[in-house]
């Protein structure tokens, strides 16, 4: 199909002194030029002004153009005030005029779902207009719906390989999607249609030097240099906040970086706001379950494996899973060796003269004058520090502990085991 602006010209050309017929430029839309419109073979009468007007009226309206189109339609009500057709095209006119208006202020304000509506809109009038088809896209692709906003620029590419707002458009969709080297291929190619493109030529300026940062600071943690790679992993987030796939791998990076440097609480810090960028980023997940896991906080440690394995069913995230509620549950029993304040390392003798020490500590008898509440806080402690020794003084009871397995209720924990201190015959532990 032949364009609205080619009939545009040609009705323009013969507006007011020729056309063989007043149907001529609406059949070189639909049809394309024929022997019969040339004015050298038929030299055609004058079209009736009212009628002209109006078509070339709804040619503007179709290639967006509403201004133009108001003029002309005002040329036919000047001429026919009551020519309903005008007054509908007329209005048809305001109405993309006012679309225009609000999706401009959306995009300005970022709110680029209520500039793809007006651009809906529009284009139900202006189904020609590859300026709205243009921005829809862009804002298509600033709201992640790529394969729309690919097949918008694609549709305009087919029509026109030059289209350079077409070809930036779909360099953005490849920037974002973190295909970079792709996407400034698409960007040089619409700079080169276009030369003074400023946001093809700032969207390659950015790709490059998201590119070459992201670069060094994946060096620079190969070389072990975390705190280098953790600054330039910073750097490079304030490259482009448009950027959500590459920024979000950023943000796990830089969160990789600080666990390395021990900022377990900046890394989960990181690897959320990966997330947010990303949900479905696997990695993120991974990494802060696992600085969960670091800084015993096993219930979030458990949410996200659970994510992960409902996402990817792996033998390998199925084990992460049950391992994360092994520590759960372990976490919700006694804690012995805290209970003896020594480490899981602990050794046999680390763990006797913990025991003696404790035990010490807390024995009833020592505590005989102080009040009930203190006696009977300190009779707790010192049945819970008999429980840890019965415990992680059996080789065996310790291993299923240690395992995370259910201890047999054997009657070995608690008060009177073997083993345990007493100051006095008369108080029997």
């Amino acid at each position: 199909m032949l364009t609205y602006g080619s009939a545009l010209n040609y009705h323009k050309k013969y507006h007011n002194t020729s056309c063989s017929n007043p149907n001529d430029a609406w059949h070189y839309i639909i049809s394309g030029p024929s022997p019969s419109l040339s004015p050298s073979l038929n030299p055609p009468p004058v079209l009736a002004p009212p009628q002209g007007h109006l078509r070339e009226g709804k040619c503007h309206l179709s290639l967006g153009n509403a201004m133009a189109a108001s003029r002309c339609f005002q040329k036919v009500l000047e001429l026919e005030p009551g020519n309903m057709q005008a007054q509908q095209e007329h209005k048809n006119a305001s109405s993309i005029l006012e679309f225009e208006r609000v999706a401009e202020s959306g995009f300005e304000k970022r709110d680029f779902r209520k500039v793809v509506y007006c651009m809906d809109r529009a284009l139900g009038v202006a189904s020609a207009c590859h300026r709205f088809k243009i921005l829809k896209a862009e804002c298509l692709a600033l709201l992640g719906r790529y394969p729309e906003a690919q097949s918008v620029a694609s549709d305009i590419l087919r029509i026109d390989s030059t289209n350079a707002d077409a070809l930036y458009v779909r360099g953005l969709c490849l920037y974002y999607e973190d295909c970079i080297d792709k996407a400034v291929q698409f960007f040089v190619q619409a700079l080169r249609m276009a030369p003074d493109h400023e946001k093809a030529r700032l969207a390659c300026r950015n790709a490059k030097a998201l590119k070459a940062k992201k670069e060094e600071g994946n060096q620079a943690f190969k070389d072990c240099s975390y705190e280098a790679a953790y600054r330039l992993y910073t750097e490079a987030l304030t490259i482009d906040p448009n950027n959500i796939k590459t920024n979000a791998k950023l943000y796990c990076n830089r969160g990789t970086a600080g666990v390395k440097l021990t900022k377990l609480d900046q890394a989960i810090e990181d690897c959320t706001s990966a997330i947010k960028l990303d949900p479905t980023y696997i990695k993120a997940y991974l990494r802060r379950a696992q600085c969960y896991t670091d800084t015993e906080q096993y219930d979030d440690a458990v949410r996200d494996y659970e994510k992960v394995y409902q996402t990817e069913k792996t033998k390998e995230h199925k084990q992460l899973l049950k391992a994360a509620q092994l520590e759960l549950k372990k976490s919700k029993r006694k804690d012995y060796y805290k209970v003896l304040g020594i480490g899981k390392n602990a050794t046999d003798d680390e763990i006797k003269k913990a025991y003696r020490k404790r035990a010490l500590m807390h024995h009833p008898d020592r505590h005989s004058a102080a009040t009930t509440e203190v006696q009977k806080e300190e009779e707790k402690k010192f049945k819970e520090v008999g429980e840890a020794f019965t415990v992680l003084s059996d080789p065996k009871k310790k291993c299923r502990y240690d395992s995370g397995h259910d201890l047999d209720d054997d009657g070995g924990c608690g008060g009177g085991g073997g083993g345990q201190i007493s100051l006095t015959t008369s108080h029997p532990s």
